[in-house]
């Protein structure tokens, strides 16, 4: 019995490391063949850039100065602040002042929603108060820092009358101070190339014509919603539109995590992928193949050294350690697919010495249990605690905020690099 759930577990975890190098090579193809068009100015329309700030965020200053200094020929910077009290709010003026910007205005949050996220009570606010010269609507979101042509290259596409979004996705920094920031890129790996073969978008860049938000009627459904981007393209797909992915829009983060906070981030991103991910089943096969299989195969492994199976246990341990190696290798490859993109922002490229190396090899097994324990607490959770906000979500259009304050400096993480 045991010899053959052993020969199972060893061709799952094979087959499955060969379909994720298989989808992983797909995303990097599409990175490599991926040609931006050049667009006169004089045909870019008018935008209106929006940022939502609860919080001063590890590297705000630098994410508003980048979005202030747009190679774009008409735009505005709208800013959302939760409140007046809020640390953000002199970031966000400090900023402004510092480059004498004329195309900046920032706002505090004038009405707050109870029956969806603050997120979206801002987004809201910010998209309703813009006249109708504005053509087009982007969000970024403050650990968002971007390259110059950032905002020309998200709105280029949107010529097309087929694309209803564009967007881009975050590219987390690996790093040897937090096992949190280890587990996090690992995982966001598989997170990117997923987002890309589904065509989900990403708030943090993200962009919509303005006549596809009146279209279809998003500023409604956000009313009642804990996110913005998760439900779009299904929203999309019922007008006939689809979601644009733009591989030079894949944005360096360098903020720092903890394992706590990994954990708090996972079980609410994964109770939101419930609620409004148009492929959730997927979402949990994949999760089943990536966590189930690896750490049953440890379980088995032990278990037949304690029976004296040694055949068993030699397909096991080498069944094991040719798909975490492999996926090492993928890893890698990953990393360095992407270099010429991030370069190509002016980022430094990542240093895989052999000790980073070592690391990432380590967290492949804790990212599994991670994110594993992530999976199965979330799925009865239905409170949710967002920097420093409580919501009740009893289902994708039933949402409650029921505890609110405004954020202080007692709200910043003691690290001034930790992510909010």
């Amino acid at each position: 019995m045991m010899k053959e759930l052993a020969i199972f577990l060893s061709k799952s975890l094979l087959g499955w490391l060969v379909i994720q190098m298989c989808l992983s090579f797909i995303f990097l193809l599409y990175v490599r063949t991926w040609r931006s068009k050049n667009i006169p100015d004089e045909q870019l329309p008018k935008a209106a850039v929006i940022i939502c700030l609860r919080g001063a965020d590890p590297f705000l200053p630098n994410c508003l100065e980048a979005l202030l200094q747009q190679n774009y020929p008409n735009y505005d910077l709208k800013v959302v602040v939760d409140s007046q009290d809020d640390p953000a709010w002199k970031i966000a003026s400090d900023s402004i002042d510092k480059l004498a910007a004329t195309n900046a205005q920032i706002n505090h949050l004038r009405v707050i929603r109870h029956n969806c996220s603050l997120k979206c009570s801002s987004l809201i606010q910010a998209i309703s108060d813009l006249d109708d010269s504005y053509e087009v609507v982007a969000l970024a979101d403050a650990d968002t820092i971007v390259h110059p042509h950032w905002l020309r290259e998200l709105v280029s596409p949107l010529g097309d009358p087929k694309i209803g979004a564009t967007t881009g996705n975050r590219w987390y920094v690996p790093t040897n101070r937090y096992w949190g920031s280890l587990v996090r890129y690992t995982g966001n790996i598989a997170t990117v190339v997923q987002m890309y073969l589904f065509g989900i978008p990403w708030g943090g860049t993200l962009a919509v014509k303005t006549e596809v938000l009146r279209q279809t009627g998003l500023l409604e459904k956000w009313a009642q919603s804990f996110g913005e981007d998760l439900m779009m393209p299904n929203v999309l797909k019922k007008h006939g539109l689809r979601v644009k992915f733009v591989p030079s829009l894949i944005m360096v983060n360098r903020e720092e995590c903890d394992l706590l906070g990994i954990i708090e981030y996972l079980q609410r991103f994964l109770l939101y992928s419930r609620l409004y991910h148009p492929q959730w089943l997927a979402i949990v096969s994949e999760a089943v193949s990536s966590i189930l299989f690896p750490t049953l195969s440890i379980i088995v492994f032990l278990l037949s050294l304690g029976d004296a199976q040694w055949d068993v246990a030699g397909l096991l341990l080498n069944s094991y350690s040719i798909y975490t190696l492999g996926l090492l290798l993928l890893m890698l490859v990953m990393e360095i697919g992407l270099q010429p993109v991030i370069c190509a922002q002016g980022q430094p490229g990542t240093q895989l010495s052999v000790a980073r190396m070592g690391k990432m090899l380590l967290a492949i097994p804790l990212t599994q249990w991670v994110y594993g324990l992530a999976m199965l607490s979330s799925v009865w959770i239905s409170t949710v605690k967002w920097r420093g906000i409580i919501y009740r979500i009893h289902s994708h259009d039933d949402i409650r905020l029921v505890e609110y304050h405004a954020y202080d400096f007692l709200d910043q993480p003691i690290d001034s690099k930790i992510s909010l």
